[in-house]
C-alpha cells in the first residue's frame, strides 16, 4: 500500500538503490522525489567526487524533485558499491574512535552527527561520532 502511494519507509535506502540501479544502466542521471536529507547526501557525494551535478527541480504541479548526475570513468560507474549500514529497524552508532574504515580508507562512510552529515574522515577530524548511515566505494 505504501509503495503504491509513493511513500517509502527508508528514504536513504531508496536513494542508494536508485543510484545503484541507474548507474548499472549507464544512464547519465537519476530523478527522484525531493527531501532535504536526500539533497544533503547527494551534495556530500558530489563534493567527494562520486556524483555529478545535483539540482532541485520543481515541476508545473509544484512537486519538487532531485536531479542527480552520475559520473563514469572508462564507461564504468565511479560508484562501485553502496551499502546501507544503519536501518530503521536497527540503528548503528559509533564514536569518533569507533568509526569504520571503508576499504582501508579508499571508500567513505557517511555519518549523521550532531553537526550535520559528514564523511567519516571529517567526523574523526572533528572528534564527532554519530549514526553511520552507509558506505560508498
Amino acid at each position: 500500500m505504501l509503495k503504491k502511494l509513493g511513500i517509502t519507509t527508508d528514504p536513504v535506502a531508496d536513494l542508494l538503490t536508485r543510484i545503484r540501479n541507474t548507474s548499472r544502466k549507464r544512464a547519465p542521471s537519476v530523478r527522484l522525489p525531493y527531501s532535504k536529507l536526500k539533497e544533503k547526501i547527494a551534495r556530500l557525494l558530489e563534493e567527494e567526487g562520486y556524483l555529478g551535478p545535483v539540482k532541485k527541480e520543481i515541476d508545473l504541479s509544484r512537486v519538487a524533485h532531485l536531479q542527480i548526475g552520475l559520473r563514469y570513468h572508462d564507461d564504468k560507474p565511479l560508484i562501485q558499491g553502496l551499502k546501507r549500514v544503519s536501518k530503521p529497524g536497527r540503528r548503528i552508532y559509533a564514536s569518533a574512535r569507533q568509526l569504520p574504515w571503508v576499504l582501508s580508507g579508499h571508500g567513505l562512510a557517511i555519518v549523521s552527527t550532531s553537526r550535520g552529515l559528514m564523511t567519516d574522515q571529517e567526523a574523526r577530524k572533528r572528534k564527532l561520532g554519530g549514526e553511520v548511515l552507509f558506505f560508498v566505494w
